[in-house]
């Protein structure tokens, strides 16, 4: 299995605001220095530094060097028009590797950007977070913050302005069936409980997982211990809302559940790729397993489902899941800040990519959970009730 180790972080997730806010993302490897990047072409960095020597010299405008530097990489970078490449300042930069390491200052939320329309909507909101208290949904749009418009702002740049100093307040107009809400939101410093892991039902272990970090394997085998998975009936794996995390750990994380062969390709084009098998660590799970997914869970949890799927390792229930099928690269720039990079696609087992698509379960079952189901959840019953009739199943034969 080609290593994932070295100096490039390489990630497939959202963007997580609980600090300011989670996205979706993936990511690879570990960060990578801006001096190894191939030199760009000299007539580019020509002009770039003709206009701003024109504007330092003959404008009527004063110009803030960093200002400029940072209109000039996001601009560059709106050209690939893909909402998982972008450019971070060294606050946001500094805080979104703050986020990887479980702890973040912000309002909690995972967001996302819509395909159809642009607009950044709330994915899921984190309990115990200052959005959830301040009533925010999922579902939500992001309709201005502080007073400016976000059909302005990029998703990073939206990201960066609900961020800040936990006790710090910012004001967050959403827009929910066709009303605008403003709410004063008091920003908290936020630690992301990672794994969470108990009995439910008669004798089913439930395990979750809320991101894929550089611990998560060392957690999940934690928690099959605790649990001693084998004497119970079954598995419950939740990756509700979960936005994704490090590729490292989410073919680590595979690996316990896929004995051996691929658990997902990274595709570059033209005929490029590399093929991450299963790394020799399964943990030999002999109950049934059922992954619970919606459509929060999204690329890291995404490239996990469809690997199980494709292996029959486990039966996916739950909706449809985000859509992200890209891996990106992590730079990180000589200014302190940060390039995020889509490199590839990702592509399962069985060669599907995912992209805009997602992971259909192997059974649907749909749940709002602000709707009329209360304290319930229909989908964790559900699974609990799977594994529950082949334990029977098993227990006539």
């Amino acid at each position: 299995m080609p290593s994932l180790s070295g100096r490039i972080k390489r990630t497939i997730g959202t963007t997580f605001a609980v600090a300011g806010l989670l996205s979706v993302g993936f990511l690879a490897g570990s960060l990578h220095s801006a001096t190894s990047a191939q030199s760009p072409d000299p007539d580019v960095v020509g002009v770039i530094s003709e206009v701003y020597n024109l504007m330092q010299t003959q404008g009527i405008n004063p110009v803030d060097p960093n200002i400029a530097l940072e209109g000039a990489l996001t601009g560059m970078l709106d050209t690939l028009d893909d909402p998982f490449s972008g450019y971070m300042t060294p606050e946001d930069f500094a805080m979104a590797n703050d986020e990887f390491e479980g702890e973040i200052q912000g309002i909690g939320v995972v967001i996302r950007t819509l395909e159809d329309t642009g607009e950044v909507q709330v994915v899921s909101v984190l309990d115990g977070s200052p959005a959830k208290t301040a009533g925010v949904h999922n579902g939500d749009i992001f309709h201005a913050i502080n007073g400016e418009l976000a059909s302005e702002m990029s998703q990073d740049e939206l990201a960066g302005r609900v961020r800040g100093p936990e006790g710090t307040d910012v004001t967050i107009t959403f827009s929910r069936d066709g009303e605008l809400i403003d709410m004063v939101i008091t920003r908290a410093r936020i630690t992301i409980p990672n794994i969470e892991s108990r009995v439910v039902g008669e004798n089913t272990g439930y395990i979750r997982l809320n991101q894929f970090s550089a611990r998560a394997r060392e957690e999940l085998d934690a928690a099959l211990a605790g649990l001693d998975i084998n004497s119970r009936d079954g598995l419950i794996f939740d990756l509700r809302d979960n936005p994704g995390g490090l590729l490292s750990s989410a073919v680590s994380v595979g690996s316990a559940f896929v004995e051996d062969g691929p658990i997902v390709t990274e595709w570059f084009g033209e005929n490029e790729q590399t093929v991450f098998n299963a790394d020799g660590s399964y943990a030999g799970i002999t109950v049934p397993i059922v992954v619970l997914v919606n459509e929060g869970s999204a690329s890291a949890s995404e490239l996990i489902s469809a690997a199980m799927q494709d292996t029959g390792a486990a039966t996916i229930v739950g909706e449809r899941t985000f859509g992200k099928g890209t891996v990106q690269t992590w730079h990180e720039l000589s200014n302190g800040g940060g390039l995020r990079l889509t490199i590839a696609r990702w592509i399962s087992p069985s060669g599907r990519w995912i992209h805009e698509r997602g992971v259909v379960p192997d059974t649907l079952v749909m749940w709002n959970p602000s709707g009329i189901e209360g304290e319930r959840d229909p989908q964790l019953d559900y699974a609990i009730g799977v594994i529950e009739d082949q334990a029977l199943e098993a227990a006539t034969q």
